[in-house]
């Protein structure tokens, strides 16, 4: 029995004491005045009161009536009912709140919370005060306080003839029954009617039962506020600890919104702040950092806008805000779902039915009540659902004194898959749910509906969960039983209360409220109270029970069919495997393992692993021998690996037994078990991991202490009692016990609790031991298992038990960090692990009871558990090393270049899977090649894996994977567990940018120290402090040991002073101080349109432009800097030029003036710009000097020089660097400047203007017209269209960038135009290709990897864009040429970008290019003469490691490769030659792609000594020797499908969407490793087995390819490649010389050629044009294997283009550039009148070479070959230009044994010839046959 109401309290008006505005309230009296003794007077009752502050106010409103809800200091709560009143205010309060008028008035206005309805005013300037009358209960009885207060009230207005006293003393002194019904026996006790003595009768029906919410209407009105989606966030919003605030005008709707938000949070009950109406006073309470639930007047919304964590519901507008930063987890699918549509069911009941066409009659919607109570319904089923099995997880620790309950969050969370569930991992994680434990989980108690519910209906609720009828049909039986509970008795209900009559508050009312006489109240009171101490106490008699557990959560999810279809199979695996072991059949396991290791990665594996291992312990003791036990050790490792700390499936909870039963002898008296080898997992080191072990075994002990067999003989037999007793669960005993305790005696009593209590101590001790053996690691002085282990530092805040108020900090957190130890260097292991164990024993004993006495023994015991166990392993680990190790593969040494050597012997490592999914056996097929087993080397050149993959089922196929050391671009340190034994081992991943990357675990046996050594060594390779240092240098150095070392030492000073001393003096005559050089050769500038690639050292010119005079350099040169001269006149660039016909090299000379361009040595001694070439291209018309000036306003002193020259518009490509800044040039000018004055002040720009105006006048186009200094092609009109391409054509336009042309002016006169343009710079390339890299190699594989992430990675790197921008900018300047303009390219320093789109625009305009000889004369001209920065973009030395690696001629590279994509025929090499390229410019294996400029190779003395050093089997140095020797033999540089069209301009399509990546990016070949160091890659596929010796059948033809194992191109090579092939073999076996593929190709060729003629047919390039259209360029002809014939036709036709008539003009055909092969005419049916070997000297210091001449009398020619079947002419001399035959002399480089007399020379009007025969008679034969010949003609 409970009073009903505690205290009567009246509050009213009263001055604020500091005198401020407002107003407080007053307690004018309260009944009874003394505090009850067991519920003492709550505090703050007058803020409650009037939640909005006390104001007076100019009219009299209606009373109002609201519950606020307190709590105090033990978390009751007090219900406050009050009903405000107002009374005119007395003068006293009105002068005080005078002053204040105006701001209520305000507050009025804006709907304060007085002014409730409207009301009419009193007398003027009457002014009303409240008072309230209050009553405190602890009972929420809201409807009866109502009408309690509501009679009070009436008596006072009405003035019935009723003492107050009376009324009040009866209401203090009412008592009712606590809960109801269901366990009282009649209808009498659960229905109180009561009567306050004035004519009124009122029914209390108390609850059925107690622990259910009373909820009214109040969740039914909530959803109608706020409806379902909100309504369910702010459930899920309360569970999860989240701070939620209602605001809304009305008191009586927060009341009831808190306690509707309440009630659907049962079971769980809300433990946190709960204050349904905050008093204004009070609203910093808001800013509390705890949980709550609070309800404000709207009218203090503003107050609540600051709030950053706070979800605010608007009850009046029906809106719930969350912030930012506050995420609601929400509940898991499907019950959301699910929910949400049973929520919409039950509100709108007519959803269903409302697009039916016959809609039923509609159906009468429930009540309010009953609605409120069918969405409690929803609720208390989603918990149920929620929930259940949860008394499956409850571990029972002590059931005497009292029960101690402990839930296992994680086993439960893995029985319902759901681990990553944010919302119930938090829900678990709450203080209302280790509350909802404490109270429900103990067994033996009264139970309600909700375990009814959980434990009986779960099956039918998974039955009904797609039948929504059935679903109601339950919610409605539910919600009837929720009704009858609060409403037990419906029929009963009558009430009799008299209410005051309309408008009554209006009514004067003669006086205020009286006050009471105290004395009869509390005469009233005290009458009761002893009324009461004489009855017998009413106990509370519940009815108790056993709680029903419900079926276990394993069956739950057995049933909805939560198994793997084909896990049977692999159960079979993992058992057939253990039985093997354990039979000692270790091949057969060995077979099985990998198999066995896949399948543990399901969790029925592992579970079934852990039973069959259970079968294999005798005694707690399983000893093995050595293979059986590394057996059983790998396989628990692998799988420990996948369990996560929590250990949510139970498997390291079940191998902890095995660890401890397997074992093995390693010497007498040293016994190893399996945990020593198995610490190497974060379980181990989770305390939450351990509490619920040590929490389940103390559970099974507990049980086994019940369920002995009772000493005195029990009359059951035993079988049936231990059969009965087996089915019991641990609640089960633990409600048995709970029942009979208070039968027992108290020694019993005693007795049991001892027991008890010493139970949980053992184990205690128990766990000790065993946390030693898991924590303790073999090797006790390595510290690495407390970086590892951090966790085991910084435990305290994690835990797994619900003691604490809530789980701070998860443990995978607490794992990774390392805050466990500030230095785990030095601290000890010993110590660590007790500082652990001491913790974790503290903890459970607490909560278990444990005395005080025993926990401080095991204190004691712990450190000296710990130190006995490292005394044992001590002795293990020094048998354990002494054991054989386990035969590990033979380390696979890789193959080497001739001249790499091994710096670092292999280290032991796992090569892992990378992200890429071929070597794992991805989407592309194939095996699963990595992980892989072998070992790293490290050379002087490459960083190199080989070894073999770990699953045994791919056989013996080798895996290499390498890079070049320069190529290395990131090395990252990284921990990893290796593939085998799944220990967690240092690593390391090192990414190239030849898109390789090798991600390493060391193998255990490689110490940290060699891992670190390696570290070093491959850094000082890849960085070393000087670039001669790097492997291109080192290579071959050992094969000339002749060479001086000084030489390269030399060369460098000289020339620093040299150039030194030419800036200071520029006008002295040229280079002087070259007096070392060696003697000077004449040079001779000619030039054929197609040299062949491997005899550029003795061209024969046929070039007619040129005359004589133009082709020695002026005599005014010096003896001593001839030498120079002459290098600099072989380079690339005057090759190129010389092709172009750009220029002379002097200004003196006859035809100079006709010439517009000239060749200037001004930059010989590098001294104006150091990274341009030494001989320029410049305007006729500029001065040597003046060039000095113009060089000074462009960045890096790059001034504009022509590049190219276009055949046919004859408009010229120039390149530049940006301009400098005004500021920069001021500087200059101020220094260098000698005389000074105004205009000096803007020569600068003068000079640039003027040699613009220079460059404009040497166009053939414009000469003319500046000539007569009348620009007639420009007329005014244009003037102002600046910024954009006139309708008219400029002469010249200005590609520049955005940022630098700000400052430049316009021409005035109109002949050139600035194109501003946006350019990226260098620092987003190597950004960009960063992200290229990681989306080709990422490093770790993708969760799940799909094209998508690889194309969205793409896309974020924004490589392809960077690509298109190029190819965009490249093909408008192709066009402004290809119209006759010439073009400067200006843009940022340029050697970056400007190199790309002037390389690209050449050969997209010149065919020339598209040649193997071309594109070479292009990359070194454009991008080493001119001065790319190789060294510093590819970060050769230390210097540059800071700056990273930058791929612009990779960049470039890719553009020729999209090009090459579109216009397959018209490129003479293939792809691979540009993938060659890309490999060996990063690879540092050549020197062709070292250093910045050709100024920096001279100092190094690395330009010129090629030529002089070839001889000799030497390595080769530069990358185009190596590439012309290589084609040689094979013709994998070559396209078959070459056929350009002449003068074909190509304008490739740069759209993203027409562009691809580059195969160069993705492919990978792990057979061999790169294919681009020749030697390494392995032969030709093996033969056909039936070639073999064993012979076979014609089916074993077939082979494997792996694709991203075996290189497809070796393996599958295309038809003309096979047939090649399949010649050499048969010429090999015939034993005929092999002819040389080229030859070969070109017979084919021309042979093809003369069978298309007889026909008639027309010339085949008419039909080829006519067949094939444009289009043709962009699809390509892919050859396939075949016959020859029907293939080759297509791109054979189309070489004809070159010129219809093949056999006209020679001379024209050779100087076309279009095509290189264009004679193919057989050697057979041309005249030879006299052929042999002479020895013939190139041009200038070219080495002597044997040729195959051929004298033609017919032809008047003497031509050359490389030898005698050569079909390709190599050079024609003209006897019609020769002069004399004369007697020659021996020269440098001359043959050495032959006589002098067998020389001889031949006179050209062009150049002198010198030969040399074999002996003197054919000297003087060929001299005679000569001479023939021209006295013939």
């Amino acid at each position: 029995m409970a009073r009903l109401a505690d205290y009567f309290v009246l509050v009213a008006f009263g001055p604020h004491p500091r005198g401020s505005g407002e107003g407080q309230g007053h307690i004018l009296q309260r009944f009874p005045e003394k505090d009850w003794e067991d519920n003492p007077f709550p505090q703050g009752i007058e803020l409650f009161c009037q939640p909005s502050g006390w104001q007076l106010c100019p009219e009299r409103n209606p009373p109002t009536f609201f519950v606020a809800v307190l709590t105090d200091i033990n978390s009751e709560r007090h219900y406050c009912a009050c009903l405000t009143f107002w009374e005119p205010a007395e003068p006293t309060q009105e002068v005080v709140c005078a002053e204040d008028a105006t701001e209520r008035e305000e507050e009025a206005d804006e709907g304060g919370p007085a002014q409730l309805s409207p009301a009419t005013p009193g007398p003027p300037g009457q002014l009303f005060a409240p008072k309230t009358l209050v009553l405190v209960s602890r009972l929420d009885h809201a409807e009866v306080f109502r009408n309690s207060l509501g009679l009070i009230y009436t008596i006072h207005v009405e003035g019935l003839n009723v003492g107050l006293e009376n009324v009040i003393g009866n209401l203090l002194t009412c008592i009712i029954p606590l809960a109801g019904g269901s366990q009282l026996d009649s209808v009498e006790d659960g229905v109180r009617t009561i009567s306050l003595g004035a004519g009124d009768r009122q029914v209390i029906q108390t609850p059925l039962a107690d622990s259910l919410p009373i909820s009214r209407c109040s969740v039914a009105l909530l959803f109608r506020q706020l409806g379902i989606t909100n309504v369910l966030s702010l459930f899920c919003a309360a569970l999860t600890e989240h701070k939620v605030l209602f605001l809304s005008r009305s008191y009586q709707r927060l009341s009831d919104a808190c306690r509707g938000l309440l009630a659907l949070l049962f079971p769980l009950r809300y433990s946190f702040t709960y204050v349904p109406i905050l008093p204004a006073q009070l609203l910093e309470v808001l800013s509390t950092p705890t949980p709550f639930i609070i309800g404000v007047n709207a009218a203090f919304q503003a107050e609540t806008q600051e709030l950053l964590d706070v979800i605010v519901a608007d009850l009046d507008g029906g809106t719930v805000t969350v912030p930012e930063c506050v995420h609601i987890p929400p509940l898991p699918e499907p019950l959301q779902s699910q929910t949400h549509s049973v929520l919409s069911m039950v509100l709108d009941p007519e959803l269903e039915l409302a697009d039916l066409a016959f809609p039923p009659p509609s159906t009468n919607a429930s009540s309010l009540k009953m609605q409120d109570k069918e969405l409690r319904a929803v609720f208390l089923r989603l918990f149920a659902q929620l929930l259940q099995g949860y008394r499956w997880c409850l571990h029972m620790v002590r059931i005497h004194p009292e029960p101690v309950i402990r839930f296992h969050k994680a086993a439960f969370l893995g029985q319902r898959g759901l681990v990553e569930d944010d919302f119930l991992m938090k829900v678990l994680e709450g203080m209302a749910f280790a509350g909802f434990v404490s109270e429900r989980g103990v067994p033996y108690r009264a139970t309600d509906l909700f375990d009814e519910l959980v434990a009986h209906e779960v099956a039918r609720m998974r039955a009904d969960e797609n039948h929504p009828q059935r679903v109601l049909r339950h919610v409605k039986e539910l919600a009837e039983q929720l009704y009858k509970n609060e409403n037990p008795y419906p029929a009963v209900a009558m009430h009799k209360v008299q209410r005051p009559g309309e408008a009554s508050h209006l009514r004067r009312v003669p006086r205020p409220f009286p006050r009471l006489d105290d004395g009869m109240v509390q005469w009233i009171v005290d009458q009761a109270t002893a009324k009461m101490q004489g009855a017998p106490p009413a106990v509370k008699a519940e009815r108790r029970t056993t709680v029903p557990s419900g079926p276990p959560m394993t069956a739950i999810l057995e049933r909805s069919g939560g198994l793997h279809g084909n896990s049977a199979r692999r159960l079979e695996v993992v058992r057939n495997c253990i039985s093997y072991v354990f039979e000692g059949k270790m091949l057969e396991a060995k077979k099985l393992l990998p198999a066995v290791l896949r399948a543990l990665k399901g969790r029925a594996a592992r579970r079934c692993l852990t039973q069959e291992l259970h079968l294999h312990v005798q005694q707690n003791r399983a000893v093995l021998d050595h293979q059986q036990f590394d057996f059983v050790v790998r396989m628990m490792n692998c799988c420990l690996q996948d369990c996560t700390s929590l250990d949510e499936h139970g498997i390291a909870a079940a191998l902890l037994p095995l660890v401890t039963a397997f074992c093995r002898k390693l010497s007498p008296g040293v016994t190893q078990f399996a945990y020593s080898c198995v610490q190497e997992h974060v379980v181990w080191s989770t305390p939450q991991f351990w509490e619920a072990m040590f929490y389940g075994d103390v559970q099974t002990h507990i049980r086994a202490l019940y369920l002995e067999p009772a000493e005195d003989g029990d009359h059951v037999q035993v079988g049936e009692l231990s059969a009965r007793e087996d089915e019991r669960s641990a609640l089960d005993v633990a409600s048995e016990q709970r029942r009979l305790w208070p039968t027992l005696s108290r020694e019993k009593q005693q007795e049991l609790v001892q027991k008890e209590e010493s139970t949980v101590f053992s184990q205690a001790i128990h766990y000790a031991n065993r946390m030693s053996y898991l924590l303790l690691p073999l090797d006790s002085s390595k510290s690495r298992l407390l970086r590892e282990r951090a966790g085991l530092g910084d435990l305290e805040s994690a835990s797994n038990s619900l003691v604490t108020s809530s789980m701070a900090g998860s443990v995978a957190e607490s794992y990774d960090t390392e805050s466990g130890f500030e230095d785990a260097e030095t601290c000890d292991v010993a110590g660590a692990v007790v500082r652990f164990i001491n913790r974790f024993v503290d903890k459970v004993c607490t909560e278990s009871g444990v005395t005080s006495d025993h926990l401080k023994g095991l204190h004691v015991m712990v450190p000296d558990i710990v130190q006995m166990h490292i005394e044992t392993l001590e002795a293990v680990h020094r048998e354990s090393k002494r054991l054989p190790p386990i035969q590990k593969p033979k380390l696979l040494r890789p193959r080497l270049l001739p001249d790499e050597e091994c710096v670092l012997d292999g280290l032991r490592v796992y090569l892992l899977p990378d992200g890429r999914e071929g070597g794992a056996g991805g989407t592309g097929g194939g095996p699963a090649l990595l992980p892989a087993e072998g070992a790293v080397f490290l050379t002087t050149y490459r960083v190199i894996f080989t070894g073999m993959p770990t699953d045994p089922l791919v056989g013996e196929q080798v895996v290499v994977r390498s890079f070049p050391v320069a190529a290395l671009t990131k090395e990252k340190r990284i921990s990893v567990q290796t593939p085998v034994d799944q220990l967690l081992q240092d690593g390391l991943q090192l990414r190239s940018c030849t898109f390789q990357l090798l991600k390493m675990a060391f193998d255990e046996e490689v110490g940290s120290d060699s891992a670190e050594l390696f570290r070093k060594q491959l850094h000082k390779l890849r960085y070393p402090p000087d670039i001669r240092e790097t492997f291109a240098f080192t290579l071959g150095s050992a094969h000339t040991p002749g060479r001086p070392p000084r030489t390269t030492k030399d060369k460098g000073p000289s020339l620093r002073t040299l150039s030194r001393n030419i800036v200071k003096n520029a006008k002295k005559t040229l280079g002087r101080q070259y007096v070392t050089r060696k003697k000077y050769n004449p040079p001779s500038w000619e030039h054929r349109g197609q040299p062949p690639p491997e005899d550029q050292e003795d061209e024969i010119s046929v070039l007619e432009e040129l005359e004589p005079s133009t082709l020695t350099p002026s005599s005014a040169l010096k003896p001593s800097d001839r030498m120079t001269m002459s290098s600099l006149v072989e380079r690339a660039c005057c090759r190129d030029y010389q092709r172009l016909g750009l220029g002379t090299l002097s200004s003196s000379l006859s035809r100079a003036k006709s010439e517009p361009f000239r060749i200037s040595p001004v930059n010989r001694m590098y001294a104006i710009c150091r990274s341009y070439p030494g001989l320029l291209i410049v305007p006729q018309s500029v001065q040597d000097n003046a060039l000095q000036r113009v060089s000074r306003c462009y960045r890096q002193n790059r001034f504009p020089v022509v590049c190219w020259r276009s055949g046919r518009s004859r408009a010229v490509l120039l390149r530049s660097g940006g301009l400098h800044g005004k500021g920069v040039v001021g500087l200059f000018k101020a220094q260098n400047a000698p005389s000074p004055g105004q205009s000096q002040a803007d020569s600068g720009s003068l000079e640039q203007e003027k040699y613009l105006q220079a460059v404009v006048s040497s166009m053939p186009r414009y000469a003319d017209a500046s000539g007569r200094n009348t620009l007639s092609g420009f007329s005014s009109a244009h003037v102002g269209s600046h910024g954009f391409l006139r309708p008219q054509r400029a002469a010249l336009y200005i590609i520049g960038d955005k940022a630098q042309l700000k400052g430049v002016r316009p021409d005035p006169l109109q002949q050139w135009e600035l194109v501003p343009i946006e350019v990226f710079e260098a620092r987003q390339v190597k950004a960009s290709f960063k992200k290229l890299l990681k989306a080709c190699v990422p490093g770790c594989p993708f969760p799940e990897p799909s094209p998508v992430s690889f194309l969205r990675s793409l896309e974020d790197s924004e490589w392809l864009i960077q690509i298109h921008k190029l190819l965009q900018v490249s093909v408008l300047v192709v066009e402004l040429l290809d119209s006759g303009s010439s073009v400067l390219v200006s843009l940022e320093d340029g050697w970056d970008i400007t190199t790309q789109v002037v390389s690209l625009v050449q050969l997209l305009s010149d065919p020339f290019y598209r040649t193997l000889e071309g594109f070479r004369l292009l990359v070194e001209k454009e991008w080493l003469s001119f001065g790319h920065r190789f060294s510093h973009r590819g970060a050769h030395t230390l210097a540059g490691q800071g700056s990273g690696f930058t791929p612009v001629f990779l960049q470039f590279l890719d553009c020729v490769h999209q090009v090459h994509l579109q216009f397959p025929m018209e490129f003479e090499f293939s792809p691979f030659y540009l993938k060659f390229l890309g490999y060996h410019h990063a690879s540092r294996r050549f020197r062709t792609f070292l250093l910045d400029s050709d100024y920096e190779r001279i100092e190094l003395g690395l330009l010129y000594e090629e030529k002089g050093e070839r001889r000799g089997a030497q390595a080769c140095r530069s990358v185009w020797e190596y590439m012309d020797r290589l084609s040689k033999r094979t013709p994998v540089f070559y396209n078959y499908m070459y056929a350009p069209e002449d003068t074909e301009v190509l304008r490739p399509y740069s759209n993203v969407s027409n562009l691809k990546v580059w195969d160069f990016y993705t492919e990978e070949t792990l057979a061999e490793g790169p294919p681009y160091d020749w030697e390494l890659a392995q032969g030709p596929p093996e033969p056909p087995e039936e070639e073999r010796p064993d012979g076979g059948a014609p089916q074993s033809r077939r082979r494997v390819v792996w694709p991203c194992y075996d290189s497809r191109p070796r393996a599958q090579p295309d038809a003309i490649s096979r047939l090649l092939e399949e010649l050499q073999r048969l010429e090999a076996e015939l034993g005929r010389p092999a002819e040389r593929w080229k030859d070969t190709w070109d017979r084919v060729k021309a042979a093809q050629r003369l069978e298309g003629r007889p026909d008639g047919r027309g010339t085949p390039s008419s039909l080829l044009a006519s067949s094939v259209p444009h289009h043709r360029r962009s699809l390509g002809v892919y050859l396939q294997e075949g016959p020859v014939g029907s293939t080759l036709s297509l791109s054979l036709d189309s070489d004809q283009s070159s010129g219809s008539t093949a056999s006209s003009s020679r001379q024209a055909a050779r100087r076309s550039t279009s095509t290189l092969y264009s004679q193919f005419q057989t050697a057979e049916s041309e005249n030879r009148s006299y052929e042999g070997t002479l020895y013939k000297k190139g041009a200038f210091m070219k080495p002597w070479k044997a040729r195959w001449f051929v004298l033609d009398k017919t032809k008047h020619q003497l031509r050359y070959y490389d030898h005698r079947v050569d079909t390709e002419c190599k050079g024609v001399i003209d006897l019609a230009e020769v002069e004399a035959v004369a007697p020659g002399t021996p020269t440098l480089g001359a043959p050495k044994t032959v006589d002098e007399k067998a020389f001889f020379d031949v006179k050209t009007t062009r150049r002198v010839y010198n030969f040399c025969a074999q002996d003197v008679p054919s000297a003087q034969q060929w001299v005679d046959q000569i001479q023939s010949c021209l006295s013939d003609a």
